[in-house]
C-alpha cells in the first residue's frame, strides 16, 4: 500500500533537522567566536610582527622594494597560521585536509591560466632582489624614461619627469633591456654645432675645448673630446662630448643648455660664424598680372 503524502509530517521534519542544526550551532557557539577572536588576535600579532621588523631589522636593507615584499609576506604567514588555528578550533581538520587535497588541482589549473601574471609575480620577485635597479633610480626601457617610483609583483612603476605614470609589466621589463642613469655619478653628453667654411678649425677646437673644460671639470681619466664630423650643405659640424654630474634627465637638459650658451657666446667675441642654410627663391621671367580693368555696371 503506497503511503500517502503527509503536510504535516513533511513540516514536522523539517522543523526537527532545523532544530538539529539550531542545537549544533549552540553547541558550537564558544567554538565560533573563539575562532573570530583568534583570527582578529592574529591580525594584530600579524601587524605587530610587520611594523618590528621594519623598524629593527628590514631597515638595514637598502632596496625598499625587497622590504616591502619580505613585510608583505611575513603578514600573510602570520595570517595563514592564524587561519589553521581557527579551523582547528572549529573541528574543521577533515575540511583542511579536503582543501590542502584539493589544492594541487586548483593550484594547477590556475597556473595554466594565469601563466602571464605567474610570470609577472616571478619577475618582481626578481626584480626586487636585483642590485641593478631600486626605488628612485633614473630609468629608460623600452623608450621610456623616468623615476623608478613603484616596484610591485607585477609591475613597474615609472614616474615621468613630466609627471605621468607608466605601467611595465615585469616580464616584459626582465626579459628587456633598461638603462639605469643612477648606477653612476658621472656620464658623458654630446653637444653638436658648426662653423663657416672660413674658420679657422684648429683655433675653434681649442676654443671650444678650453671652455668647456673650464665650465664642466673632467675629473680622472675624464677629458674633454672634440671631433669634426662632417662637410655640411652650409657649415663644417662637429661635436664636444665631455663628462658631468648626472643621475637624471634635468641634470643631462641643464648641461647641454649651459654648453650651448658658452659656445654661441664666445663664437660671438670671436667673430667666429655658426651659419645656417639660406634659400633663395627665384621667380626668373615669371610675372603676376593683374586686372585692374574696373568692372562696369556696379554703382
Amino acid at each position: 500500500m503506497e503511503s500517502k503524502f503527509s503536510i504535516e509530517d513533511s513540516i514536522s521534519k523539517l522543523w526537527d533537522k532545523l532544530d538539529g542544526w539550531l542545537d549544533a550551532i549552540v553547541l558550537k557557539l564558544p567554538n565560533i567566536v573563539m575562532a573570530i577572536f583568534i583570527m582578529v588576535l592574529f591580525y594584530f600579532i600579524a601587524r605587530g610582527i610587520r611594523k618590528l621588523m621594519q623598524k629593527f631589522l628590514l631597515n638595514r636593507i637598502s632596496q625598499q622594494s625587497i622590504q616591502d615584499i619580505i613585510a608583505r609576506f611575513i603578514f600573510s604567514a602570520v595570517i595563514l597560521v592564524g587561519f589553521f588555528i581557527a579551523l582547528g578550533v572549529l573541528e574543521l581538520d577533515k575540511v583542511l585536509t579536503s582543501i590542502l587535497a584539493g589544492a594541487g588541482v586548483v593550484g594547477l589549473a590556475i597556473g595554466l591560466a594565469l601563466q602571464g601574471t605567474l610570470s609577472n609575480t616571478f619577475g618582481g620577485l626578481i626584480l626586487s632582489f636585483m642590485p641593478k635597479i631600486n626605488i628612485d633610480d633614473f630609468i629608460e626601457s623600452d623608450g621610456v624614461k623616468g623615476f623608478v617610483s613603484e616596484i610591485s609583483l607585477r609591475n613597474v612603476v615609472v614616474r615621468q619627469p613630466d609627471n605621468n605614470y607608466v605601467i611595465i609589466p615585469n616580464s616584459k621589463f626582465v626579459d628587456g633591456s633598461f638603462k639605469n642613469y643612477s648606477l653612476s655619478n658621472r656620464s658623458k653628453i654630446v653637444v653638436s654645432c658648426g662653423v663657416g667654411y672660413e674658420s679657422k678649425l684648429q683655433d675653434v677646437e681649442d676654443l671650444v675645448v678650453k671652455i668647456i673644460g673650464d665650465s664642466f671639470p673632467q675629473k680622472n681619466n675624464e677629458a674633454v673630446e672634440f671631433y669634426f664630423t662632417e662637410f655640411g650643405d652650409s657649415s663644417i659640424n662637429f661635436m664636444v662630448r665631455f663628462w658631468i654630474d648626472m643621475k637624471g634627465a634635468k641634470q643631462e637638459h641643464a648641461a647641454r643648455h649651459e654648453a650651448v650658451k658658452l659656445i654661441k657666446s664666445h663664437f660671438d667675441e670671436k667673430d667666429i660664424n655658426i651659419p645656417f642654410p639660406i634659400r633663395t627663391l627665384d621667380f626668373g621671367k615669371n610675372t603676376l598680372n593683374m586686372n585692374t580693368n574696373s568692372i562696369k555696371g556696379q554703382s
